[in-house]
């Protein structure tokens, strides 16, 4: 595993493209239990690990995902959480220049469970929820884009359906109309980087996550990485 940031009430992982956060129905290993094994030989704990899940990123998206040590610290980071005191980027590569270089995006997203996927609306829909992000470009190759995104919203596939909707989806992501899969089944979408006040220190806590090595396309932006 790669891990970004370790103490005493968190710890913040890399997770690759393709790994569960939680456990799921398909009954793969999940980033969670791979985690709590860490934390149990690491330290050599008897019985259970406490670990607390801060919160999850899609299976095909790779990046940041931050565990809770203590329970005093999840209830903090969930509380941060909810009042957007944790600041999310991400890095997304669409093959379709934006009509803007940046903007903010407000849509409505109303969940279709059955299909997992969300759809964006301009205005309000019955058991729909605002979804509100920035983006900015950032670099350029001669196919691609990279935008940086910064989430005000956690919804259901918020970026990946947001982009999609100004008709800018994501490398690889064929449920939200990317013409062709990645090799790995991965879309390239990376959480990059999260900004917080530690949960019980009060220290300011930046953690940055390298892109993908397995992805090529990520070293044409070295430049800005």
């Amino acid at each position: 595993m790669d891990i970004l940031f370790e103490d005493n009430h968190i710890i913040a992982v890399n997770k690759a493209a393709g790994e569960i956060v939680q456990g799921d129905s398909t009954g793969d290993e999940s980033l969670l239990d791979k985690v709590k094994l860490y934390v149990k030989k690491k330290y050599k704990k008897p019985g259970d690990v406490y670990l607390g899940l801060v919160h999850r990123i899609d299976r095909p998206v790779s990046g940041i995902v931050i565990f809770a040590r203590t329970t005093k610290a999840l209830v903090r980071l969930n509380k941060m959480l909810q009042e957007r005191e944790i600041k999310k980027t991400y890095w997304a590569l669409v093959n379709d220049l934006p009509e803007k270089d940046e903007d903010e995006l407000r849509h409505y997203l109303l969940k279709n469970s059955e299909k997992n996927k969300s759809h964006a609306f301009k205005k309000l829909r019955s058991g729909s929820k605002l979804a509100i992000l920035n983006y900015k470009l950032i670099s350029r190759s001669t196919n691609y884009y990279l935008l940086e995104v910064d989430l005000q919203t956690g919804r259901h596939h918020q970026i990946r359906c947001q982009l999609a909707s100004i008709g800018c989806p994501i490398k690889g992501d064929l449920k939200y109309g990317f013409s062709r899969s990645n090799k790995d089944g991965s879309i390239s979408l990376h959480a990059r980087r999260v900004e917080f006040i530690h949960p019980v220190k009060k220290e300011s806590v930046v953690i940055v996550a390298p892109t993908p090595k397995k992805e090529p396309l990520w070293k044409q932006f070295e430049n800005v990485l």
